[in-house]
Order: C-alpha cells, then sequence, then structure tokens
C-alpha cells in the first residue's frame, strides 16, 4: 500500500502503456507454451533491484485480484509505490495467500509455503516470479512436456534443492508454474514440464 508521501517513488512503468503491456503480455503467454524457449521482455524500464523482464511481467500480470508476496531484496518502498500505482497489486505477508510471488536466488530453497492448488480448482495455486543473474550459464538440463518437440536444453543456474522443492509441490493438475527472468529475457516452467538433470527426473 502507498502511503500519503510515496509519490515521489513513482517511476514511468512503459514508454508506451497499452502498446507495451500488450506485447509483454504476449510475451509471457508465449514463454509458458514453449517452455525453455527465452522471449524478449524488455519493454519496462529497470525498477530499482528489478531487472526490466522480472518488472515486464510483473505489469503484465499483477492487478487488485492478485495478492504478490516479495522476497525481501525486492520489499522496498520504491518497489512497493510503483507496483501499488502501475499494477494496484495487494502485498502480502503470508505466502500461503498470494496469488504470485516475486523471488529471487535467496528464496529458492523453500517453496512449502506457497499454495499449488487443489484438485478443484489447480488454477488458484501461486505463479513463482524468479529474477536470476542469468538464464544460460548453469548446469544442462532437458525439458520435456507440452509445447516441446522432443526435448529442449536449458541451462538454467538454479539449485539442486530448487528441483526437488518444485517435484515435491507437484501433483498435475496441482503445482507452481514459474517464470525465470534475467535482463531482458524471460523463460516460462509451467507445472506440466518434465525437467530431468542428466539421467535424473527431477521434477
Amino acid at each position: 500500500m502507498t502511503t500519503p508521501h510515496s509519490s515521489h517513488w513513482l517511476q514511468p512503468a512503459f514508454d508506451d502503456p497499452v502498446l507495451d503491456a500488450q506485447v509483454s503480455f504476449r510475451a509471457a503467454l508465449g514463454a509458458l507454451a514453449e517452455p525453455g524457449l527465452p522471449r524478449a521482455m524488455d519493454r519496462a524500464h529497470a525498477l530499482g533491484d528489478l531487472a526490466p523482464a522480472i518488472y515486464g511481467l510483473c505489469l503484465a500480470f499483477l492487478d487488485s485480484d492478485t495478492p504478490l508476496w516479495l522476497a525481501p531484496r525486492f520489499d522496498t518502498p520504491l518497489i512497493r509505490a510503483n507496483l501499488a500505482f502501475h499494477c494496484g497489486c495487494p502485498i502480502v505477508a503470508e505466502r500461503e495467500i498470494a496469488l504470485f510471488a516475486l523471488l529471487d536466488e535467496s528464496e529458492l530453497d523453500d517453496l512449502s509455503d506457497f499454495d499449488n492448488g487443489s484438485e478443484r480448482y489447480p488454477d488458484q495455486s501461486c505463479t513463482l516470479l524468479i529474477q536470476l543473474d542469468d538464464l544460460h550459464a548453469g548446469p544442462a538440463l532437458r525439458w520435456r512436456g507440452p509445447g516441446i518437440k522432443d526435448v529442449r536444453s536449458v541451462n538454467l543456474p538454479l539449485p539442486a534443492s530448487f528441483w526437488q522443492q518444485r517435484q515435491a509441490r507437484s501433483a498435475f493438475p496441482r503445482g507452481l508454474d514459474c517464470f525465470f527472468a534475467a535482463g531482458g529475457e524471460v523463460i516460462g516452467l509451467p507445472r506440466s514440464t518434465r525437467v530431468l538433470i542428466e539421467t535424473e527426473e527431477a521434477a
């Protein structure tokens, strides 16, 4: 929530709010439709520690009906004020009630409190928006599933514990959809995608 003195934190989000929002939303949907394939997400300006791609995802998805949980790195007056102004999303302290979560590398070891939906309402699960330093500097991963012909090689720099946590929260149709962003690029990972590291299925 903004305060009476929060207006001085406000910054432009998009140069062309209507067009850039549409382009960003289509890019985000395309990233989920073709998991593991990098998409340009560079229409938004950087905002504090938020890179253009991750801020673009926020602007594309968040509104007054999408409670958001913020990792401590992103829980700043600047980010809170601009998300409140441009998105109108309520920022919540409880992970359990968040429909979106804005994470960095330090928050990937424990996903247990994020809602992974229910059998009746799988669409009410939390979507993870994860900012990384790079999308191409990690160990070799093999992704399979809808939107992928045969197999796709992905090199996200993520700890093994993340994949273990994701597997623990996956019982399709329940699960956590994820977006990974760095700089002006985004990669989507829907819950339906199987991720393998070397010969072992990790998620």
